[in-house]
């Protein structure tokens, strides 16, 4: 029995130390949310973004202290920062609508990650962060008012990629036409050439031809010559005996 009591005592001892150590950390927690609160207040936005993050040193999954982060780099202009601390609220969302104020900052938190996408010109982004703002608060008017900009802005956007696009295109219908065209510049001093040596192949096989024929013919003259001095030859020699047996 009484080591029973004192297996109570122990448990009873370590729940309370628990107990203070949680208590001491959120009284930390909450020192530092303070401390960047007032810091934000009056612009000190750099130093208010050091007393947020001892926040979250106590407590990594404190979502005041996340959401004030957040708040104090886009403050800053340090966009890329700011929206990985919004999403990683966006990721507890289902938890953050359990509460009006959970409610109210989720929508703020969409509405500061559509600024973020309109200053990085990914405006169909924008679009459904603001969209995602209103579902949770309808009567916000300057979100509902950004929504409009970046539905305009896309808009232009899509059309001047479209006309960029055709640009682009003519340009390289344009690009291959000349191409296209000086090859065939390029092939004219070939075709010329090849004609040329057609030309001069069809004129050579001719004198070649006429060579030929200017042989033979000579040949055949040259043979006709001798044909005739042999007849001429015999038809003296018969004369000659003609004579002789006249005598």
């Amino acid at each position: 029995m009484k080591l029973i009591r004192k297996s109570i005592v122990c448990v009873a001892v370590l729940l309370s130390g628990n107990m203070l150590s949680s208590a001491f950390a959120q009284k930390a927690e909450r020192k530092h949310v303070r401390e960047g609160n007032e810091l934000y207040k009056t612009e000190k936005y750099t130093e208010a973004e050091v007393a947020y993050r001892k926040s979250l040193d106590v407590n990594p999954r404190s979502i005041e202290g996340t959401y004030n982060l957040g708040n104090s780099l886009y403050k800053q202009d340090k966009l890329k920062e700011a929206a990985e601390q919004y999403q990683l609220l966006a990721g507890q969302e289902a938890k953050m609508k359990e509460t009006p104020e959970g409610k109210a900052r989720l929508a703020e938190i969409y509405h500061n990650m559509g600024n973020i996408s309109m200053k990085g010109k990914d405006y169909a982004q924008s679009v459904e962060a603001y969209k995602q703002s209103l579902r949770l608060n309808p009567k916000d008017d300057e979100t509902r008012y950004n929504l409009a900009l970046a539905q305009k802005l896309l808009s232009d956007q899509q059309n001047e990629d479209q006309s960029q696009d055709q640009k682009n295109e003519e340009k390289q219908e344009d690009k291959e036409n000349k191409d296209q065209q000086q090859q065939q510049q390029q092939q004219k001093p070939d075709d010329q050439k090849q004609n040329k040596t057609q030309e001069e192949q069809q004129q050579n096989e001719q004198m070649s031809q006429d060579n030929a024929q200017q042989m033979l013919d000579a040949f055949l003259q040259d043979e006709k010559d001798t044909q005739e001095k042999v007849k001429k030859a015999q038809q003296q020699q018969q004369q000659r005996r003609k004579t002789e047996k006249q005598w």
